[in-house]
């Protein structure tokens, strides 16, 4: 059996563009730090990543979509943080935020990761924004670069 799978390295001339919200600031911060960690670690050039913010994570998959419309970048990394408040407003904008993004992927066909937080609450939010559980916006630009080496595999 042929195993076909992509892996966490980069040549250096990859463009990479992040994609955040500036909503929460203090969770998608430390996101977008994760990110370019991670970026960086695998041999990234500084030069060739691009950070785009929009205003929260409803604006998401809107500026998503011009950005691969552009079809200057070898992968997106998008990431955010949605906690849950008092009112239903979280349930909506988690919903469409996730929806949106996943639709305008499939238009498309290069790589997008998915690194928007969907939390009850700040803890956990800062949990995943690098603390007991890790960094979520590392993990995000981790498994873009390998999106990218498996799209390569692909064709």
């Amino acid at each position: 059996m042929n195993i076909i799978e992509g892996n966490i390295a980069l040549k250096g001339d990859e463009k990479i563009a992040i994609v955040a919200s500036r909503f929460n600031h203090i969770i998608t911060d430390r996101l977008i730090e994760g990110a370019k960690d991670s970026f960086l670690r695998h041999n990234g050039n500084d030069k060739k990543l691009d950070l785009i913010l929009v205003p929260g994570a409803y604006e998401l998959p809107f500026a998503l979509d011009r950005i691969l419309c552009a079809g200057k970048y070898d992968g997106v990394c998008v990431l955010g943080a949605i906690i849950r408040g008092g009112t239903p407003h979280f349930d909506y904008v988690s919903a469409e935020a996730t929806k949106g993004i996943a639709n305008t992927t499939l238009k498309y066909t290069t790589p997008v990761s998915f690194g928007v937080l969907t939390t009850d609450n700040i803890e956990q939010a800062i949990e995943r924004a690098g603390s007991k559980a890790g960094n979520k916006g590392f993990e995000s630009m981790n498994a873009l670069i390998e999106l990218i080496n498996l799209y390569k595999h692909l064709g």
